[in-house]
């Protein structure tokens, strides 16, 4: 791209606007679900890719069988971001990993923890009666809101603070470019509703985009830019409780948001490669809602 901003045509192809060949990129919870999605988006575009999670054989998996087919590859690090010691762990061994930086960090581990009140496995209270919805809210744990922040919220929170300096150094390597952290949030963050009695995980998304604005806005001089993927439904071991052989979630499902079913690969692969590839770097403390419609016909805030 020139200096004033004007393109050949030849630039403005997709595979420029795209490319992610350039990029190293850490993606936490990488092993399953959404954080898979991502990875291999990254992967198959040529992307390095380092994935996280506390369960090292998940990870050894995924980045056996996910690695093939595309010209990048997957590097499995164990980790716990919940845990602030061992995030300062793998940050330092990043930095010896890679000494010029990284273009990209995902946010993406998190956990649900509203069993107790959730209405697939609790049951839906009254919610005409003001005594059976006190009744069943009552029964949510202390320990289930202290988890679920302590991943969803804190754990984004010292993991982009950690990775900063990495982030800043990879992205002065090339012109026009600067590298990026995109959080994984929740439509759930932005509903009004109680997101099908998960009152825990619902707040902690809506802190965790709360968090993305303000991250964008410290960090801004740093020429690090933030930005913030509040997906709808996914099929991940969170919506429906397991993976099969290749780390993957099913779910054939009819939905209820205009498109009529539930996210998938393609659809969260395209929402990462924008936001990381070149098409993107104009993009800062935004909040991008792939949900197939449903914030538009649900009362919601954005």
């Amino acid at each position: 791209m020139s200096s004033d901003g004007k393109a050949s045509t030849e630039q403005l192809q997709a595979s420029k606007l795209f490319d992610v060949s350039n990029v190293t990129a850490v993606v936490t919870g990488g092993g399953t679900g959404i954080g898979l999605m991502i990875a291999q988006a990254l992967v198959a575009n040529g992307a390095k890719v380092y994935i996280t999670s506390r369960r090292g054989d998940i990870l050894d998996s995924t980045a056996e069988q996910h690695s093939k087919g595309g010209p990048g590859r997957i590097i499995p690090l164990e980790a716990d971001h919940s845990d602030k010691e061992d995030i300062k762990r793998l940050a330092d061994d990043m930095a010896k990993k890679e000494p010029n930086g990284i273009q990209l960090l995902v946010n993406n581990a998190g956990i649900a923890r509203d069993d107790s009140t959730k209405y697939s496995s609790a049951g839906q209270p009254d919610l005409s009666s003001a005594e059976d919805i006190s009744k069943h809210f009552w029964k949510s744990p202390p320990d289930a809101w202290a988890d679920t922040f302590q991943t969803n919220v804190t754990g984004v929170y010292y993991t982009s603070i950690a990775f900063l300096p990495l982030l800043a150094k990879g992205g002065s390597r090339t012109p026009g470019y600067s590298s990026s952290i995109v959080n994984i949030t929740s439509i759930s963050g932005s509903m009004k509703g109680n997101s099908n009695g998960q009152f825990a995980y619902a707040s902690s998304k809506a802190a965790a985009t709360h968090l993305t604005r303000m991250l964008a806005n410290t960090f801004h001089q740093t020429k690090v830019r933030v930005n913030a993927i509040a997906p709808g439904v996914f099929p991940s071991e969170m919506t429906t409780g397991k993976s099969d052989k290749d780390n993957k979630s099913v779910m054939n499902t009819e939905m209820s948001n205009p498109a009529g079913r539930p996210g998938n690969d393609f659809d969260m692969a395209s929402t990462i490669l924008f936001l990381a590839g070149p098409a993107g770097v104009f993009y800062n403390e935004q909040i991008l809602y792939p949900d197939g419609g449903q914030t538009l016909i649900d009362p919601a805030f954005k």
